[in-house]
């Protein structure tokens, strides 16, 4: 196979000791004439080969039926008013507000992002409504970047007012006492690339609206620390809670002071540990904390003297998520073997009613109000698509429960069962097996895995659509709990982390030879698709073992491991993979760095995608990746095709519009289909 000609020049640089070739550092230039040249090439080279799988057509028909289907997110209510995101196929979906929840069905549509933009690539990120109900704070964001613009909308009139701030990321607008301020987090605009060029120091700032925005008040900023994120919440009209940590994955520490006072009461130093502040009762300020509990406990301070203690104890097998204040009382969120449940509970701890969610869902959404006794709660899992639910509660004491209907079709019929496989070290590693409904196990038959293993995020069953359009092709699907994920708690968590990343890699690879021992599927059947940091388990995977797979589809992946820190946020990510600064992690992570140990041996069929709008994992790792595998793939006169497929009018995923969602997961679900022989065609 004839690739593209794509220029290695002689970059070399001596990092600890060590010299390391980077002979396509000049892709990381995302804007430069020979980097959209080589975009060009590979998209052109791609995309007949793409055009021409056989179950092409057939997937995207799914996708886009799947991804059309009516939606409904969690309500969430403000000043007697009911707010929540709907979509009826849109690219985007809106925001509408109404009365009650029985009477969103009807509601008024009070902001469109459709309307923001021609092709849908402009999306609404972030949106916070005042206490009262009577503004709403939202974030616009282009083309998939995480920047995102800050504009004011008046609820009653559905007219924007003149507050307009740039350049701000991360947190959402939170409102001060009053209903008429929010803070937010803010960078000055940056002099170069702002979809590559690393971030300088951040700041949270108020605003009052109304006012020129170059009149904010700096709330906090530590210049001389620049990778620290602050965050202003809980949300209380009494004390303003502060909370700063130093990455993506890392523990924070909490201080507070009243709102008026100047000096903060530091209640937690250092980033040791976790502390999710969740909101002020009587003066006592509760937080989920994994200090001296890697499955998190429920703990609360006394604001006033920052004495500290336990109110709810670390369960001996589950693992405290979340908690919620209801006005007289607390709501816990579980994970029970990687599946959520819920339970309600005194102020003291006392632990009541479970809520009836359901078996085997994930929690994608829960509202609460510390004044209310009405609990809000979306629920979505393999097989559905949504759910919503309204509980009354009184204390510990489930009242009522029922669940508003959702409009469409169900998702595709399937059952999920748990398998079990023994790692490296000996830890049982658990998967999610979804099958067609009308499938009894006695033959093997194409399957994906979808991994991702990191940052604590924990692989739950959520409705995917790419994934459900799989299994409703007659695939197999399988997601593993690996470590590094937070199914299992801090300790899962850091098992997978920094020089115990490669943990994560042997984890999956177990799961994989389980598959193949019991006849789930066979190696030619197999395939592997991550995203994000999914993306560099699946490049990791790809250059470790090429043998494993029929086919490998990395996505948006970090997959530079020497250079991750030196664009955007990355540098965040140390909390995770270690600092490639520090001569220790520089080994470990050069041991596994996808790009850095690519052979000239034969790699299966790959599919490697991004979106050249990509601020937060930069397209270069996936550019300099995919034009060394070619190169190498070529070296060893193997056949499987590796391609690189960019969309350049779309970044990390979010706010993606459904038509170009549609596209991509086609292309990548029919790659699949093609090499591990799923029979897809419509």
């Amino acid at each position: 196979m004839r690739y593209p000609e794509v220029k290695r020049d002689g970059t070399v640089e001596q990092v600890h000791g060590e010299a390391i070739a980077d002979p396509y550092r000049w892709l990381e230039d995302g804007d430069s004439a020979e980097t959209r040249a080589f975009i060009e090439a590979q998209n052109a080279f791609a995309e007949p080969i793409l055009a021409a799988l056989p179950a092409r057509a057939a997937f995207r028909e799914r996708l886009t039926a799947l991804l059309e289907a009516p939606t409904r997110g969690c309500p969430w209510i403000r000043g007697g008013r009911v707010f929540a995101w709907h979509s009826d196929g849109q690219n985007q979906p809106v925001l509408v507000t109404a009365g009650s929840v029985d009477e969103l069905e009807g509601a008024r549509v009070l902001l469109d992002p459709n309307a923001l933009s021609d092709d849908g690539t402009v999306a609404v990120t972030v949106a916070s409504v005042s206490p009262d109900g009577a503004l709403l704070a939202y974030g616009v964001a282009d083309g998939g970047s995480d920047w995102r613009t800050i504009r004011v909308r008046d609820v009653a009139t559905g007219e924007d007012l003149g507050d307009e701030i740039p350049w701000t990321k991360w947190n959402s607008p939170v409102w001060l006492p009053g209903g008429r301020a929010f803070s937010y987090w803010a960078y000055d605009a940056p002099s170069g690339d702002a979809l590559t060029d690393e971030m300088g120091a951040g700041r949270l700032m108020r605003h009052e609206v109304g006012t020129d925005v170059a009149d904010d008040a700096v709330l906090f900023a530590r210049p001389d620390e620049p990778r620290l994120f602050a965050r202003h919440w809980p949300r209380d009209d009494t004390w303003f809670v502060l909370s700063t940590d130093t990455g993506s994955s890392s523990g924070n520490d909490l201080a507070a002071r009243r709102h008026g006072d100047d000096e903060l009461r530091q209640l937690v130093v250092g980033h040791e540990h976790e502390w999710n502040a969740i909101g002020v009762h009587e003066g006592l300020l509760y937080a989920v904390t994994d200090a001296d509990a890697p499955r998190y406990r429920l703990a609360a301070f006394d604001v006033a003297t920052g004495q500290e203690r336990t109110v709810v104890p670390e369960h001996a097998e589950d693992v405290l998520l979340d908690a919620s204040l209801t006005a007289a009382g607390l709501v816990l969120e579980y994970s029970h073997d990687a599946s959520h449940r819920m339970q309600l509970a005194t102020f003291d701890g006392v632990l009541g009613d479970d809520v009836p969610l359901g078996e085997g869902i994930s929690i994608t959404g829960s509202e609460a109000s510390a004044t209310s006794g009405t609990v809000l709660v979306a629920t979505s899992s393999f097989v559905d698509r949504g759910t919503r639910h309204v509980v009354e509660v009184d204390g510990a004491r489930l009242v009522a429960h029922r669940t508003l209907p959702t409009p469409g079709p169900a998702a595709p019929a399937a059952t999920t069962t748990r398998i079990r496989a023994a790692s490296s070290d000996g830890e049982t590693v658990p998967a999610f097996l979804v099958r067609p409904a009308d499938d009894d196990g006695a033959a093997p038959r194409p399957t994906l895995i979808w991994g991702y293993g990191g940052f604590n995020i924990p692989m739950n069953p959520g409705f995917r659509a790419v994934l459900a359009a799989w299994v409703d092709a007659g695939g197999a699907l399988v997601v593993p709990n690996l470590r590094g994920g937070g199914e299992f708690g801090s300790a899962w968590h850091k098992g997978g982390t920094k020089e115990r990343k490669q943990q994560v890699f042997d984890d999956l690879y177990a799961v994989a030879e389980h598959l193949l021992e019991t006849g789930v599927t066979t190696r030619e059947q197999l395939a592997l698709h991550g995203r994000s940091n999914g993306g560099l388990l699946a490049g990791a995977a790809l250059t470790q073992r090429p043998e494993l797979w029929a086919a490998v589809l990395p996505g948006v992946g970090v997959l530079d491991m020497l250079r991750y820190h030196r664009f955007t946020i990355g540098w965040a990510w140390a909390s995770d993979y270690g600092d490639p600064d520090e001569a220790a992690a520089h080994a470990y992570l050069r041991a596994y760095s996808p790009l850095h140990n690519v052979r000239e041996t034969a790699h299966p069929p790959t599919l490697i995608t991004t979106g050249d709008h990509d601020d937060r994992v930069v397209p270069a790792h996936s550019f300099k990746f995919a034009a060394e595998l070619q190169r190498a793939q070529a070296a060893a006169g193997a056949d499987a095709p590796v391609l690189l497929s960019v969309d350049t009018r779309a970044g990390h995923g979010m706010g993606k519009p459904k038509d170009a969602a549609a596209l991509e997961f086609a292309d990548q679900l029919a790659f699949a289909a093609h090499h591990t022989g799923l029979q897809a065609e419509a």
